[in-house]
């Protein structure tokens, strides 16, 4: 199309001007020489920036503002030098996602400017989106058009997307920030495992619920993504029952509301991790902290703190360095465990074995007034003396590693890039970066993101983090995770059903309520070595 308007207009007082959607000049066609020496005096060519926030009002950066047809003439431009000249941009959309893909100008002298410019700018901007529309592939076609269908029939907001792009109707748009679409790809990958239709609770990044259906989009032969209904929760419902923790005599003076930090994360996970804090608090027993290293126990261990006695010291002590000089750890442990505050024991399954049963004894001579006690540790079940230890907390929480809540990373990065950088605003993740980051699988967990993202920080300088400021290894999302997340969150599902189980296979295929036969295929599938369980 641009080829055949640069024909028509060739040698003639006009040119076409082609530019990205960061208001950078691609191309510049047609125009006879002495308009073409005048546009090159001008700075307007190939590889120059016309954003208006550099150049002023232009045909081009006003487009982009504007996000539609935009003519500016003469002494309407902000630039002297641009003033001798009368153009007229609009931008090219996307037909399928909304997004601006760059814009489209006609540039000629002020004297030779007429009313003509604007169809043919018009004109030529359909044809452009026309011919994208014939060219995005099917499963954009087909997203659009399930889309169309459903937005036409509902009030509710609608969303279509998969992990390349979105679309959302006027009520969506007002709901969803560029980080949700990371979140919602995410929540639907995981929800969506195994079935074609899912309901269920997602928390925004504007901190709104909505209660959210999901169903896939395809042909039978491919997925192309998935579409989501949004209703906003109603304030103080909730569809999902408090965990339960026996209950204990409340301490005077304790906080019955938050205090300090909250504990971010958006998850169903983080939802539940939130309430099981809410009973230990209320029960006031001393609390085992279990899961992966680098999951972010302690980090839970100091919110509990902040919890129960914010105005009292918090101490950690851990049990990995209690060998260095065993008597010495056990007098601290002992001073701290008797005064007011919270005493936290760090990987306390790592507790040297000589010294469990002096610590076990000091932890059942109960006395008052004594520090409110958590530990942290791998899981409960730890091998030798240390377990006994670990059974004097009845209480206990398990905090989900990193891939199992990774729509969390949008609102944990913030609080570490916070903690990184003294500029008021902090950089914020840009949304690609964030849809990178939350493709990973994260084996060091909260850990392994606090320093990418450190790194990432310095990198940018300032400015908010882009992919380019991650490091290299880090850079693209790995093409087998975004290509098959829906597949990787069945499996995970899987095996986290075959782990409840025992590893029995027919008693997993009955809790995920699918035939014997069809685990068996998804095992295989999915590359899952199933002579590791039992029939």
């Amino acid at each position: 199309m641009i080829d055949r308007l640069a024909e028509q207009l060739m040698g003639g007082p006009a040119t076409i001007i082609l530019a990205d959607s960061e208001a950078q000049i691609l191309d510049r066609r047609a125009g006879g020489r002495e308009l073409s020496k005048a546009l090159d005096k001008a700075m307007v060519a190939p590889g120059f920036r016309y954003a208006e926030e550099y150049t002023g009002t232009n045909g081009i950066g006003s487009a982009l503002e504007e996000r539609k047809p935009f003519l500016v003439q003469g002494g309407e431009h902000f630039r002297e030098n641009l003033q001798e000249f009368a153009c007229i941009g609009s931008p090219l959309m996307h037909p399928i996602t909304g997004a601006v893909e760059g814009v489209l100008d006609v540039t000629c002298r002020f004297d030779d400017s007429n009313v003509l410019m604007k169809p043919l700018v018009l004109s030529a901007v359909r044809e452009i989106e026309s011919r994208m529309y014939a060219d995005a592939s099917l499963r954009e076609r087909m997203l659009l058009e399930h889309f169309l269908r459903v937005s036409r029939k509902t009030t509710s907001a609608v969303v279509s997307l998969n992990q390349d792009f979105i679309i959302t109707n006027t009520a969506a748009s007002k709901l969803l920030d560029p980080s949700d679409q990371a979140l919602l790809w995410d929540w639907t990958s995981r929800m969506l495992a195994g079935r074609e239709e899912c309901t269920g609770e997602v928390r925004l990044a504007q901190d709104i619920v909505v209660q959210a259906r999901a169903s896939k989009v395809g042909d039978g032969s491919q997925l192309a993504g998935v579409l989501v209904e949004m209703r906003v929760r109603p304030p103080g419902k909730t569809t999902r029952p408090r965990a339960a923790t026996p209950a204990a005599p409340r301490r005077p003076g304790r906080p019955t509301t938050p205090v300090g930090d909250v504990l971010p994360g958006r998850s169903v996970a983080s939802e539940r991790l939130r309430r099981e804090i809410d009973a230990v608090v209320e029960s006031d027993l001393p609390v085992l902290l279990c899961g992966e290293p680098g999951a972010g126990k302690l980090f839970v261990a100091h919110h509990l703190h902040k919890r129960w006695a914010p105005a009292e010291p918090c101490t950690v002590l851990d049990g990995r360095v209690a060998r260095q000089d065993p008597d010495a750890w056990l007098e601290r442990f002992t001073a701290r465990s008797t005064t007011p505050g919270t005493l936290v024991l760090r990987h306390l399954d790592d507790l040297p074995p000589e010294l469990c049963p002096r610590v076990l004894g000091r932890l059942e001579s109960t006395e008052t007034g004594r520090a409110h006690l958590v530990a942290t540790a791998q899981a409960r079940g730890a091998p030798g003396p240390a377990a006994r230890v670990l059974d004097h907390f009845p209480a206990s929480l398990v905090v989900p590693p990193l891939r199992y809540r990774v729509e969390d990373i949008a609102d944990i990065a913030p609080v570490i890039i916070k903690r990184r950088t003294p500029r008021s605003p902090a950089p914020r993740l840009q949304p690609a970066t964030l849809q990178t980051l939350t493709a990973l699988d994260w084996p060091g967990n909260i850990r392994e993101l606090e320093t990418v993202l450190t790194s990432a920080v310095l990198r940018s300088m300032g400015s908010d983090i882009a992919q380019a400021h991650l490091p290299p290894e880090y850079r693209s999302s790995p093409t087998r995770h975004r290509l098959a997340s829906l597949e990787r969150a069945e499996r995970d599902t899987i095996l986290q059903a075959l782990a409840d189980t025992g590893g029995n296979k027919l008693a997993a295929a009955e809790r995920l309520g699918i035939a014997r036969s069809t685990l068996y295929r998804k095992l295989r599938a999915l590359g899952i070595d199933d002579n590791r369980f039992s029939g």
